[in-house]
């Protein structure tokens, strides 16, 4: 028998920590993970060993795995890994959430987060704090944080700029969007996670400011790729034209820290020096520069970079599948809506020698 929220509460207050000092992290990705160890680890600093944290993912060994490597860097660690989202809210005050897209939220939000708040005595939702951090429809975002907010307890949106190097050095960006109360809330929290936090304004805005955000960068990364590629034709080296650019008026984050030719940044390691993995997929490029397209439709502004931006990393996923799940930096060098066919053989054999 599937057990009810009101069993799972009662379950909760007998076997677990008290819910006012627990954090609970859901979805543990490769942004996910990286948040969560920096978070807790800096919060058992912060609060002498005495606080309790709880995980979730939609792959249990993920959950396992992150706890298991928690409690081997800090023996002792008080980490329960539950199965739901419902489970982690009855034991938790406050609920962080990354996870890939709006499907994701709405159904772990409305499936589970609610639910379980909902069965929670009134103070306790009064205390709850949900942060959400996934990049998502803003739309989306502020119907959750409604729904949420009218039960009594408080969200933000906080989505992150400065991809998985960022989230594993804990120099991320917060876009924050919430009130004013929620954002001096939230903000030592962030603090654990990142650098800068920035208040853009009520429930939506950080959402809003992230997503123009990614409709840059993801225009950005093709015009490096190009210009990258255009160097190495007219006799170039990599290093030394990522240098000039990176001293000059074209520099920018993707050339200067994710630039996307092996060799060009010597003194660091981008996703290209590990076969375009473990970076920002270009997948999740594509749902973003999506959902830039999908608010500008319907406030009627042209995108016409951003639109043959989105249709490059399109057909660089349709005609490599395996790209989708690679960092996006690598999907310009096979997209074919910018090289001939012939060039990108040339290019490919050069690249093999």
């Amino acid at each position: 028998m599937k057990p009810t929220s009101r069993l799972l509460f009662q379950v909760s207050r007998v076997n677990y920590a008290p819910r006012a000092q627990t954090t609970a992290f859901v979805g543990l990705g490769r942004m996910g993970f990286e948040m969560a160890y920096n978070l807790f680890s800096r919060t058992l600093v912060e609060s002498n060993g005495s606080a309790h944290f709880v995980v979730c993912d939609a792959r249990q060994e993920a959950a396992q795995s992150f706890s298991h490597n928690l409690i081997e860097q800090f023996p002792g660690a008080q980490i329960q890994v539950m199965p739901t989202p419902a489970e982690a809210t009855l034991a938790s005050q406050t609920i962080v959430t990354m996870l890939p897209s709006s499907p994701h939220v709405q159904d772990v939000y409305r499936n589970g987060i609610i639910p379980a708040l909902a069965s929670l005595p009134r103070d306790q939702v009064q205390s709850t704090l949900c942060i959400d951090s996934t990049t998502l429809d803003v739309r989306v975002a502020r119907d959750v944080a409604e729904e949420v907010e009218q039960l009594g307890a408080t969200m933000v949106d906080a989505p992150v700029s400065g991809g998985v190097a960022g989230a594993k050095a804990g120099t991320l960006s917060f876009l924050v969007g919430g009130s004013d109360p929620a954002f001096k809330r939230v903000s030592p929290i962030l603090q654990h996670m990142g650098k800068k936090i920035f208040h853009c304004g009520p429930n939506g805005a950080g959402l809003a400011a992230k997503i123009c955000n990614n409709l840059v960068l993801g225009v950005e990364q093709i015009v490096v790729s190009e210009a990258m590629l255009l160097g190495q034709e007219l006799g170039l080296d990599p290093a030394v034209l990522a240098n000039v650019i990176n001293s000059s008026t074209g520099a920018c984050w993707s050339c200067s820290v994710n630039n996307p030719v092996p060799g060009a940044l010597p003194d660091k390691e981008p996703p290209c020096t590990r076969n375009y993995e473990g970076g920002f997929a270009t997948a999740l490029m594509l749902k973003d520069m999506g959902l830039a397209s999908e608010i500008a439709d319907g406030r009627g502004v042209p995108l016409p970079l951003g639109e043959t931006a989105r249709a490059i990393y399109k057909e660089a996923i349709e005609t490599e599948p395996k790209l989708g799940r690679r960092t996006f930096r690598v999907s310009t060098r096979f997209s074919g809506l910018w090289l001939s066919e012939e060039r990108r053989v040339k290019i490919s054999r050069r690249d093999a020698q």
